[in-house]
Formats: C-alpha cells, structure tokens, sequence
C-alpha cells in the first residue's frame, strides 16, 4: 500500500501493555490526525491483540499506516520503545513520538511536537505537564521533582518534566546509543544518554487527562521501579563526576587551542 500519510517522516509510537480498554479510542485519534502508528503489544494478557486483530482489519479504510511488534513475556515500557525505535528506524522514519496508551496524553498534541521539530530537527523534545491537575496523584509531582534534581545534576541542564513519557525521539540518534535498562527506568537513561551525547532536550507544554483513581490503570511498582531508578542514578552521578563533567572542561579549557 502506498504511503498516504501527509506526516512520512514522523510515526506515534505506542507501547502498550493490558491496555486493551483504550487502545482503539487512543489509535484512532492518532490516525484521524494523519499519523502513521506503531503499537508494541509488550505480552499483554488482556484484550489487547484482538484489539489489535480488529484495528488491522480496519487498515485498508484508513489513509495512515498501522505497524504491529508483538511478542508473549511482557519486558517492560524501556524494552518496548526501544524494539519501536529500531523498527521505524528500519522503515525510514526520521521521529519517533511516543505516547502512553492509557489515554492520560492527548492526540491533538502531536502537532506540537511535529512543529517544535521543524525548528529544531535534531533534538529530544519531552512532553512538558502542568503539575496540578485534577485526580493527579501527589506522588507524581513529587517523583518528577525528585527525577528532575537528578538530571539537572548528572547533565548540567534542566527540564520541567523528566517523568513525562510524552515524547519526540530523533530516531537516528536515539537508535545508535547503548542502554543499560529496559524498564520504566530507561525513560530517565535516555534523557542522560542523550545529552551527554549533545542532542538537544527541548521541553513542549502538553495537556493531559488523569482519570478518577478507581479508573486508573498503571503498572508501575513503587517498590522495585523505585529501587531500579535509584540505583540508575546513582550509576549516572558517578559516571558524571568521573567521566560528563571532566570531559566537558577538557573541551572548554582547550577548544580554543584549536580551529
């Protein structure tokens, strides 16, 4: 079929695990807006590859491409978004947008980030939240706080929202580095890794539903996720005093030595 989509360079990348409930409403606000979409089926146990059976089905009634990786052992979000990556880095996409399929992102925001990326096509651009919301659970804000110290820290940057899985990924950049983690984790990893690397991160204000909490749906452990982000940072403080900081000086002290 050939690609009708008015976005080629760009396709919304879908992570989805026991999501079945808001899959079809989240991907198809995606394509009305003329996205190309990749879903992930990160070995849901639900109802989320009949889902998926159906939105295929549907394909040939819709002008955007739909793409599919599926797989049986759920491996986590940071495993999931970097198999999409590496296989829209394989069909020729230059972004990767990433969005949650629990339907707290709004579709309509892609366009920003798509507009964003016209005047800084080389940079990660994340998904900036308004931190006082209606249902928000207060540990968010908090976490985000904490999270955002940490890569201010490890980076020498600054960013509003580190948590926010809302995101613009340059995939040729992104694509090529070496990662540790494959779990909620690799969501912050990525964020260093990239600045480290000199990518821009470039912050762009979102909206953002969360629903009543008995409707909440979210797979994140306190304990464990918690302990993986710890011990992450800590790799990540140490590898900056060690090797980002004493780096960074060696080229600000003999930069100007040379052309």
């Amino acid at each position: 079929m050939p690609d009708l989509s008015p976005h080629k360079e760009f396709c919304v990348l879908l992570p989805a695990y026991n999501h079945g409930a808001t899959l079809t409403s989240v991907a198809t606000d995606i394509r009305k807006l003329g996205y190309d979409l990749l879903v992930v089926n990160d070995g849901s146990t639900d109802a989320t590859a009949q889902v998926l059976a159906q939105l295929q089905r549907e394909e040939l009634a819709n002008e955007t491409q739909l793409h599919i990786i599926s797989y049986e052992k759920n491996r986590g979000k940071g495993y999931a978004l970097r198999m999409g990556i590496r296989r829209l880095k394989e069909l020729g996409y230059r972004y990767a947008v990433s969005i949650d399929a629990d339907g707290q992102h709004l579709a309509q925001d892609i366009d920003s980030f798509v507009a964003q990326a016209d005047l800084s096509p080389s940079a990660l651009l994340v998904g900036a939240r308004g931190m006082k919301h209606t249902h928000m659970p207060g540990k968010n804000s908090f976490a985000n706080r904490f999270s955002n110290f940490w890569f201010a820290l490890q980076t020498g940057r600054s960013l509003p929202d580190t948590q926010s899985g809302f995101r613009l990924y340059p995939i040729t950049q992104i694509a090529e580095m070496r990662y540790l983690t494959t779990r909620y984790e690799w969501e912050l990893e990525v964020l260093v890794r990239a600045a480290w690397a000199g990518v821009p991160t470039i912050p762009v204000p979102i909206s953002v539903y969360y629903p009543p909490k008995n409707e909440r749906v979210t797979h994140f452990r306190p304990t464990w996720d918690f302990l993986r982000i710890t011990l992450l940072n800590t790799f990540f403080c140490l590898a900056a005093l060690c090797y980002f900081y004493p780096r960074s000086l060696f080229r600000l002290l003999f930069h100007r030595s040379y052309p």
